[in-house]
């Protein structure tokens, strides 16, 4: 039997009252009480980036892709300067409260990209976490200035497109980290990045607003004191020329007790999970 998914919306509390956010459920119609896993994308992306990981674990687990709030369908913000993980941890954690109250499942397991693993660094952390397993994708305690000025660069940028073919063109020069990727998977990714505004002109589907996260940066990010607070066992996956998770941080994170890391060779930030090698690296550590 084929897997099922459904799209829907919360209503999360924010500094500017109410905000929709979106989410999609994807599971195995004979396996309605199945584990949870939580798929939190990077910076700039969105739900659909987990697309071909979602339907291959959904074999097994309840699977959540979730729009970040500024990202995909889920709302905007009017002040740019709420951006951050402050917000972005709250929203994560009224959408778990409410996943509970509907599965009644208190403890998921996460896949992080980037941002959406720092979001999971961060609650796992907490005391009482619900995060059993954690999956950082490309990311650690420690993010180098370098890094983060690379991706200012374009963040707070609005291009606009003409047509999808467009912005395939595009996502293929930001994105080359992601490695060589299929034209099928880059066509994927083109199609979920930007939205038609009318009159035939598209625009990446997140709010530049941001990009003001990255103003006045003058150090490198240093969460250490997060990631040792963090308890469950963690897979760390790194593109091996990634900027942003170093070969030193990787290493670094290991020490701590329960840290596994995969390379991905010719992949730098960050792996898409889009592969059958990537995705078997994922329901693997799940699976044990």
């Amino acid at each position: 039997m084929s897997i099922v998914t459904r799209t829907e919306t919360l209503v999360i509390d924010t500094p500017e009252g109410n905000r929709n956010i979106a989410w999609q459920m994807w599971q195995h119609p004979d396996k309605p009480e199945a584990p949870l896993v939580i798929c939190v994308h990077g910076l700039t992306r969105n739900r659909h980036d987990f697309d071909m990981l979602a339907k291959v674990l959904a074999e097994d687990y309840r699977v959540i892709t979730v729009d970040v709030i500024g990202r995909g369908d889920s709302d905007r913000l009017q002040d740019g300067q709420l951006y951050g993980y402050p917000l972005y941890v709250s929203q994560m954690m009224q959408l778990l409260e409410y996943l509970e109250e509907e599965t009644g499942q208190s403890t998921c397991y996460w896949v992080g990209t980037s941002m959406g693993g720092l979001i999971g660094m961060m609650i796992a952390a907490l005391p009482n976490s619900p995060i059993n397993r954690l999956i950082l994708n490309d990311i650690g305690p420690v993010i180098p200035l370098a890094a983060l000025q690379r991706l200012g660069e374009y963040v707070g940028k609005a291009p606009t497109f003409h047509n999808i073919v467009g912005i395939e063109h595009y996502l293929r020069i930001v994105a080359q980290p992601f490695g060589p990727l299929t034209d099928a998977q880059w066509q994927h990714l083109a199609r979920y990045s930007a939205e038609d505004t009318g009159g035939g002109v598209w625009q990446l589907r997140y709010d530049p607003q941001i990009a003001l996260a990255f103003a006045g940066l003058d150090s490198d990010i240093d969460l250490t004191a997060v990631w040792t607070a963090v308890e469950c066992p963690v897979l760390v996956i790194r593109g091996a020329e990634s900027d942003l998770l170093t070969a030193e941080t990787a290493n670094d994170m290991l020490m701590r007790e329960g840290t596994e890391l995969a390379v991905i060779p010719g992949v730098g930030h960050a792996p898409v999970l889009m592969d059958d090698e990537q995705i078997s690296l994922v329901s693997e550590f799940f699976n044990r």
